[in-house]
Order: C-alpha cells, then structure tokens, then sequence
C-alpha cells in the first residue's frame, strides 16, 4: 500500500492529492512533498527536453565532420 505521505498530480483536473486517489492513467507521482507534486508539469518538461536532446546527440553522433 502507498506511503500515505506521498503525493501525486491529477493531469485530469491538475490538482494535488495526498495519497493515490484518482485512477492511474490520470496521475503523476509518487513525489515526496506537495511542492514536487504541485511542479511535477514542468518536472515532466523538463525531463523530457534532456531526453530529447540526449536522442538528437546520439542520433547524429559520428555524423559531424571533423
């Protein structure tokens, strides 16, 4: 069972909960604290650009000349 002390981002109404209330497909998380929860969008965007960008790198490694 989920650490009560844990929270998640509901994507589907983009409000914070304490504990795993609303169904997988709709949430964020587990995050240590409230603030993780309430930033968890833009931690998601961020992630998200690094692996993008890590991608590119390694899609065009070797391609550059040199």
């Amino acid at each position: 069972m989920a650490d009560p002390q844990e929270w998640y981002y509901n994507t589907a109404t983009g409000e914070v909960e304490q504990g795993p209330k609303s169904p997988m497909q709709n949430r964020l998380g587990p995050y240590p604290t409230r603030q993780a929860a309430e930033d968890a969008l833009k931690t998601a965007e961020t992630r998200n650009k690094q692996w993008e960008d890590q991608e590119r790198q390694w899609n065009t490694w070797g391609s550059e000349d040199r």
